[in-house]
């Protein structure tokens, strides 16, 4: 005797799986799969035409996809977090070990810290003692470039 699994089976495999996808990727990926599969699940266990569940199964999935995106995006990604190497973009630091990109050599003291550090320019290189900017931060190295002097 063959194993006949019918529509509404089909349907409850792929509500299934798109659970498990669900559950097992970050954020929301495939949620709404899911309940277009069960719509057409409901569909197929009142007998509906199985191009008509397909239909339904279509339309469902991207209706919760159109209708609730802009909520998820509100209240489950929110706001980038700044961290606290945010704090010393465009500060005046204090060079601690000459900075010299082509030998991959160099610190500065920023906010308490001492962090390997870089120039903007590979050609140029900042001597110890030096009074340099951040300029941005790549990884966990700060990219400074030196502060003009200021002639009176």
């Amino acid at each position: 005797m063959p194993f006949y699994i019918g529509m509404t089976g089909i349907w409850l495999v792929i509500m299934i799986v798109m659970l498990i996808v669900e559950a097992a990727a970050p954020g929301l990926v495939s949620v709404w799969f899911a309940v277009g599969a069960l719509a057409a699940m409901i569909g197929a266990v009142c007998k509906i035409a199985v191009w008509l569940q397909v239909i339904i199964f279509v339309v469902v999935s991207v209706l919760a996809l159109v209708l609730t995106k802009p909520l998820v995006r509100k209240y489950v990604n929110g706001k980038a977090q700044p961290t606290n190497a945010d704090m010393i973009l465009g500060k005046e630091c204090i060079v601690k070990e000459a900075i010299d990109n082509l030998a991959g050599k160099g610190a500065v003291s920023a906010g308490g810290k001492i962090w390997t550090a870089r120039s903007t320019d590979d050609a140029v290189k900042i001597p110890e003692g030096e009074c340099v900017s951040v300029v941005r931060i790549e990884g966990v190295k700060a990219i400074v470039e030196g502060i003009p002097s200021k002639e009176d």
